[in-house]
């Protein structure tokens, strides 16, 4: 590829919630100026989708599908991922991985540029790429979202403990979770026994820390997942002090989580709120309504709000925050920054 001339983007995985708002955040980005290309099944081939106000044809993903592309996001089903990434590398393409299917492969590297740390604080334990790195998984929004506020604090306020109580929405998994939690709420209404194929167990109008043995989706896994991006990023001392529950919630979309905050040095809830915001996050003051999943649905940044521990200490340790993401919109902002840290390498488009 030649200086001046746009990148060559393939989606797969086109069809899927992820695909779809990575789809229209590339139209609002650096990337904007690129050619995309939607892959995805043989099911999906021929649907007519949007990407900003643009009209495309979804296409048929096969071993053809990469030539002469520069990124490949994959954003559907991780089989697809693995089928074909490397099919995709050796065609040329820098991969971002965003469906977790690639992080136990030799020379992976889990990438979190959204949410690097702050200078001062952490010092980043991010692996280096370079052109010989296979791909980039593009880390897990709510370890982003972690690591957004607990980074920024440290480098003012040592942090001495994070515990976190993550709430999952099904949209993080796919249209068939989305349908599942759906449809156990209508049957649920209308006194019918549920479907239980995705979460063996009820959600709807339900919280629960674990799910049913024959679950597609496993907390414990996506809380290990979590920690281990946290890890991979900031290094196992930083990790140390970071405890997380993960509670699968009966929401269709967006995270939420509740935030435990120890400091090692006393601070007012002021110091902490302009410790902690900056970019990517939007302080909501304790006169307005708490934020919460719907608040952040469609919003480019995350929501906060703090609270001291103790209410009646001016200046203290302990802290409560509440934080709301889309979590869709921190996936795929996240990727795109993945996509600009392998794009810096090659300024003139070229890609080995």
């Amino acid at each position: 590829m030649t200086a001046g001339k746009p990148y060559r983007i393939a989606i797969v995985g086109a069809a899927s919630l992820l695909g779809k708002e990575l789809s229209d955040a590339l139209t609002e980005s650096s990337l904007a100026a690129s050619d995309v290309l939607l892959l995805d099944a043989e099911e999906a081939a021929g649907r007519v989708t949007t990407a900003g106000d643009e009209a495309s044809f979804i296409q048929k993903l096969d071993e053809d599908s990469f030539a002469g592309i520069d990124f490949v996001f994959f954003a559907g089903d991780a089989a697809d991922t693995k089928k074909y990434w490397k099919t995709a590398r050796q065609a040329g393409a820098s991969i971002i991985d965003m469906t977790y299917a690639l992080e136990g492969e030799a020379g992976v590297v889990v990438r979190g540029p959204w949410a690097k740390p702050a200078e001062g604080g952490i010092e980043s334990r991010t692996q280096d790429i370079d052109l010989t790195t296979p791909a980039v998984v593009s880390a897990h929004p709510a370890a982003l979202m972690l690591l957004l506020v607990g980074t920024r604090l440290d480098a003012k306020y040592p942090v001495r403990q994070v515990s976190a109580v993550v709430f999952e929405p099904a949209s993080e998994h796919g249209q068939a979770a989305m349908d599942e939690l759906h449809q156990q709420t209508v049957s649920l209404l209308s006194f019918q026994s549920i479907p239980r194929e995705q979460y063996d167990a009820q959600i709807a109008f339900n919280m629960v820390p674990a799910l049913g043995d024959a679950a597609k989706l496993k907390l414990s896994a996506i809380r290990e997942r979590i920690l281990h991006h946290y890890r991979a990023i900031c290094g196992d001392e930083a990790a140390a002090s970071v405890t997380i529950q993960v509670v699968q919630a009966p929401v269709f979309h967006g995270y939420t989580a509740a935030i435990f905050v120890e400091l090692e040095a006393p601070a007012s809830s002021r110091e902490f709120e302009a410790a902690a915001q900056g970019d990517r996050i939007d302080l909501v003051g304790a006169e307005s309504d708490p934020p919460s999943n719907l608040s952040a649905a469609g919003q480019a940044d995350m929501l906060m709000q703090v609270r001291s521990a103790d209410a009646e200490a001016g200046r203290g340790t302990q802290f409560w925050v509440w934080l709301a993401a889309d979590n869709l919109k921190v996936a795929a902002a996240n990727a795109i920054a993945c996509a600009n840290e392998l794009q810096r390498m090659r300024p003139h488009g070229s890609v080995q």
